[in-house]
C-alpha cells in the first residue's frame, strides 16, 4: 500500500474525478492529500442504535444548524458535518482523512471512518468542539485532508447503505 502524492491526486480528480463539487483545486491539493471543506452542520436530536449485522440500526435524527453571515458558532459538544466534495475512490484504492492542524489548535476534532476502495459519495464526519469557548466555522472552511492510499489488488467495491450518500 502506497499514499499518493500531491501529482497523483491531481491527474486523477483531473481524469477519473476521485474529487469534484471541490471550491478551488489549487488550495486544496496539498502535498500529501486533500482538503475537504464545510458545506453544513447539523446537531444531534435522538438516541441511536447499533448491532451486528445492521438489521436493527438506527441514526439518530438531526438538526440542521443554520449559517448566520457564512459563520456558523458551535459551542462544546459532538456535531454532524457535512462536505462539499463528492468523492468517488476506485477499487484500487482507500482514503483516510485527517482533520486540519489549525482545527486542532483552535480545540477541535475530527472523527472519521474509512473511506472504503469503491464508496462515492458527499461524506459526512464528526466533528468534537473541546473548547471551553466555542469555535466559529466558516462555511467552505477546510476541517479535513483525505490522505489516499493505492492497494496492493483491486478489492470488492463498497456496497453499504452509505454508497451515494448526500448526492
Amino acid at each position: 500500500m502506497t499514499a499518493l502524492s500531491k501529482k497523483e491526486i491531481k491527474n486523477l480528480i483531473l481524469e477519473k474525478e476521485l474529487v469534484a463539487d471541490y471550491i478551488d483545486l489549487d488550495t486544496q491539493l496539498q502535498p500529501n492529500g486533500f482538503d475537504c471543506t464545510l458545506r453544513k452542520v447539523a446537531r444531534i436530536s435522538g438516541t441511536a442504535k447499533i448491532d451486528f449485522d445492521n438489521s436493527e440500526r438506527v441514526l439518530p435524527e438531526v438538526e440542521e444548524i443554520e449559517f448566520e453571515n457564512e459563520w456558523v458558532f458551535l459551542e462544546k459538544g459532538y456535531y454532524r458535518v457535512y462536505l462539499n466534495e463528492v468523492v468517488r475512490i476506485p477499487e484500487d484504492m482507500m482514503a483516510l482523512a485527517r482533520p486540519r492542524s489549525s482545527l486542532i489548535r483552535a480545540g477541535a476534532n475530527v472523527l472519521t471512518a474509512v473511506w472504503d476502495a469503491g464508496y462515492i459519495g458527499r461524506s459526512e464526519v464528526g466533528l468534537v468542539v473541546y473548547n471551553e469557548n466555542g469555535i466559529y466555522l466558516k462555511r467552505n472552511a477546510r476541517i479535513v485532508q483525505l490522505v489516499f492510499f493505492r492497494l496492493d489488488d483491486r478489492t470488492e467495491g463498497y456496497s453499504g447503505i452509505y454508497s451515494g450518500e448526500n448526492l
